[in-house]
């Protein structure tokens, strides 16, 4: 079980955007497909803040989510006080909903991803083309640790506030996860 596998998955402005005031800084319903067929029936680990910016936990998912605070109770999703306790508690959810080996969803915000990041084996990027006002960013990665798999320009759509480019990265040159 200790070999599920770990994925960001993140939709990044050209300025490093992320999020803006506890939610999206844009609407992309095509990118929103995207999201949902990349992680139905999969765990995702997410923060508090990102939580809280879903209204109501995302159907057909294990939603585990990180926080500091030990009275809080997320109503239809489990929490964890750390991203390790979240992540051994992805795993046993997976192993529960017969997808062990399925990915791990990280899907936010910053110091989830950060805490993530080191142990990620792929990242599904959606590249926004836009510079959106923001207050969240997403860090940049050292490009030398991950390959590009897939580039799939996207034109923007009649409900979309951007074209997008989605991007499949997979980490060079580890074979599996480090153990925690």
């Amino acid at each position: 079980m200790s070999d599920t596998p770990v994925a960001l998955v993140v939709a990044v402005a050209d300025n490093g955007v992320i999020g803006v005031r506890g939610g999206l800084p844009w609407h992309i319903s095509s990118d929103l497909k995207t999201f949902r067929r990349l992680t139905m029936n999969k765990p995702l680990i997410m923060g508090r803040r990102t939580f809280q910016s879903l209204k109501k936990p995302l159907d057909g998912r294990d939603n585990i989510v990180v926080t500091g605070n030990k009275s809080f109770r997320p109503p239809g999703a489990l929490a964890a006080a750390n991203f390790e306790t979240a992540l051994a508690l992805a795993r046993r959810c997976a192993e529960a909903r017969g997808v062990g080996s399925a990915e791990i969803m990280i899907i936010g915000g910053t110091q989830i991803f950060e805490a993530a990041l080191p142990m990620a084996n792929r990242i599904y990027k959606t590249e926004v083309h836009g510079r959106p006002e923001g207050d969240v960013f997403f860090s940049a990665l050292e490009a030398a640790d991950w390959q590009e798999l897939e580039r799939t320009p996207l034109p923007k759509g009649p409900r979309d506030d951007f074209a997008t480019t989605f991007v499949v990265l997979e980490r060079v040159g580890r074979d599996s996860e480090p153990s925690l």
